[in-house]
């Protein structure tokens, strides 16, 4: 076992720093798990990648909702704006209608307060009584359709108001759990990258080939089961497009929440990628495989958005021969990787 400068093993530095990020208390030579928790062993990294990779899991379910809530927040902000538009032409309008009443009413006051058919009857030309008649009439509708006017266009404000009170409400609820989310997520990713940091060089080393082997053996056997005897599907034009851009992105960073043009998380880049093909798709890979049509798996075509985990918490866009382009986690960069590198929940097609 190598030692470190006071003699101690270097397993007990992954045992320290599981214990940093898990709450458990830590002795020389013993690790003491949390009740209902095994007890992890001071030089078995499987423990330290499988909790490593459960925080980052974490931080990617709590991203997805920072991003659903972003997304409300940013549809409501332009909804309140434009019921702030409505409002100031009904403003205009009422405005308008108000100056016409107060003309009828001012004319209605200069007469006397005197009925137009009663200045009819006192008419002696028969001519002009029948004009009058016309006048008369087209003067009380208008009157009418004025008042009536006047009390639509009060009925729009009111409405607006109403509306725009719920919208508020709902954007103060939509900040509140974006807030929340963008919380949760810096705590997930600080708790890993703390429990990454106490590992020694080589460690991290290890964790890393330790991860690739991981998911090495998991598109093997995707690929062993004859998966690709049935997956011949071509890319449309726009699935050639959105392949396109999705591999021009390959080698930026992985930001939690971010859509490009530098970074990205794991659904701004496919969201990103079929914006370039022309193709406007949900926001989260959550909501992607909510609302995008689904296909099988022997179905899938370049373009095409795999998702994976039970929860719906990553998407990768298939490139082809089995392989997908996506952003991994925070520390990694967009990359190529093998469609069946982790638990495949579902395929989901953007230009159905």
């Amino acid at each position: 076992m190598r030692r470190d400068g006071r003699g101690r093993g270097a397993g007990l530095v992954v045992v320290t720093a599981l214990a940093c990020v898990m709450g458990v208390s830590v002795l020389p030579g013993v690790a003491h798990a949390s009740p209902g928790e095994p007890e992890p062993k001071a030089t078995d990294l499987e423990e330290v990648h499988r909790r490593v990779e459960s925080l980052y899991r974490q931080a990617e379910a709590a991203t997805d909702a920072y991003n659903l809530a972003r997304g409300k927040q940013t549809a409501q902000e332009k909804a309140i704006v434009k019921i702030s538009q409505s409002v100031v032409g009904a403003n205009k309008e009422m405005d308008e209608l108000r100056r016409q009443a107060g003309a009828m009413a001012r004319a209605q006051y200069r007469t006397g307060n005197v009925p137009p058919e009663a200045y009819l009857l006192l008419s002696d030309d028969p001519a002009d009584f029948l004009d009058g008649v016309s006048l008369a009439r087209k003067g009380q509708n208008a009157t009418r359709g004025v008042i009536g006017r006047l009390a639509a266009t009060q009925d729009r404000l009111d409405g607006y108001a109403r509306t725009a009170s719920r919208e508020w409400a709902r954007l103060d609820r939509n900040r509140a759990k974006k807030e929340a989310a963008r919380k949760e997520v810096s705590r997930k990713l600080a708790a890993a990258r703390k429990l990454e940091s106490q590992l020694e060089k080589e460690e991290k080393e290890r964790l890393r080939r330790l991860e690739e082997e991981k998911a090495r053996k998991a598109q093997q056997k995707w690929l062993s089961s004859g998966v690709l005897d049935e997956i011949d599907g071509k890319a449309t034009s726009a699935g050639d497009r959105a392949v396109e851009f999705a591999r021009a992105q390959i080698g930026k960073d992985y930001v939690w929440g971010a859509e490009g043009p530098d970074t990205y998380d794991c659904s701004g880049l496919t969201l990103k990628a079929w914006a370039a093909a022309g193709r406007g798709i949900p926001r989260t890979s959550q909501e992607q495989w909510k609302r995008l049509p689904r296909v099988a798996v022997a179905d899938m075509r370049p373009g095409d958005l795999i998702i994976y985990f039970e929860d719906a918490t990553h998407v990768g866009m298939y490139v082809g021969d089995g392989v997908m382009v996506h952003a991994p986690r925070p520390g990694r960069q967009v990359t190529l990787a093998g469609a069946g590198s982790m638990p495949i929940l579902g395929v989901v097609r953007p230009d159905r």
